[in-house]
């Protein structure tokens, strides 16, 4: 989102770059180092090319430094007053691959190669389930408070992970929800209401299983949080639960088995994919 010009950016939040992220470092200075050369090279000051493209000075020069992620809008913008002829705005696809959290981008990378994943969420509907709307409104719950751009760059994030089920051949997709997490009127009742639609369409796509664990079961195998369990075909597999190594990734085979003991005698306690969609029918008729 381009800002008037001379508006400073020093201050714009969750566009930093990971320290910790080698990778996002070399490419952003890689970046940055880019424009400045074909900033230089056109003959144009730092102020001047800032007033120019609309951001501030401040951004300019951080961007340049390779301590600030360029926004898409911002390397089209640059492209177009350094008559780059698309060279700068080619950049954005590299630049995109580094925008998001280095966690937020190993799990997509894992989720790309697993061939079945099983979720359990007793918290939220899952992420990879959730309508931009409804993820906005949990980002903007976040205490303290999230700035609007860094909902913007969680949202977008949590978004780029559903290429998941654009896969082809598709992987096998098991979710199980509690029932108090569908029925919360978080977002209000339209955020509500088209994040239970979006459940019934993915719940009748072929390789999707989507089931509910009604709040009057008295046995519940899943009192030790969410479980995250993804197959590989290779035969590997990895998983992540609070319950299991302090929440840390695991692959040792001993405590993958356990993390799909406990989700198979979750998916046993809970409503049958078509009984969880009747389920969530009638929720959408209550709400």
């Amino acid at each position: 989102m381009s800002v008037d010009a001379g508006t400073d950016q020093v201050d714009e939040p969750g566009w930093e770059v990971d320290p910790d992220d080698d990778w996002a470092l070399a490419v952003i200075a890689t970046a940055g180092r880019q424009l400045r050369l074909r900033r230089e090279a056109a003959g144009m000051r730092a102020p001047d090319f800032a007033v120019a493209i609309g951001y501030g000075e401040d951004l300019v020069y951080k961007v340049e430094g390779g301590r600030r992620i360029p926004r898409p809008e911002y390397l089209d913008r640059a492209d177009e007053v350094l008559t780059a002829g698309g060279l700068v705005a080619a950049m954005k696809e590299d630049v995109k691959k580094v925008r998001y959290p280095k966690k937020v981008r190993d799990l997509a990378q894992m989720e790309a190669r697993a061939v079945e994943l099983q979720l359990y969420d007793p918290v939220n509907v899952h992420g990879l389930l959730q309508t931009p709307d409804y993820a906005r409104a949990l980002f903007r719950m976040r205490r303290p408070r999230y700035a609007e751009d860094e909902i913007e760059r969680g949202v977008a994030a949590r978004t780029a992970r559903k290429a998941v089920f654009e896969r082809d051949p598709a992987p096998e997709l098991g979710f199980v929800q509690d029932e108090w997490t569908l029925r919360r009127r978080l977002g209000g009742t339209d955020v509500v209401r088209r994040q239970l639609e979006h459940l019934l369409m993915l719940g009748r796509l072929p390789n999707v299983e989507i089931q509910v664990m009604p709040m009057d079961r008295e046995e519940h195998a899943g009192v030790d949080g969410a479980i995250e369990v993804l197959k590989f075909e290779d035969g590997t597999a990895v998983g992540r639960s609070p319950g299991v190594a302090n929440g840390r990734p695991v692959t040792d085979l001993r405590q993958v088995r356990i993390l799909e003991l406990r989700y198979g005698i979750i998916r046993a306690q809970a409503l049958t994919p078509c009984e969880s969609a009747a389920f969530i029918e009638q929720l959408l008729g209550e709400t």
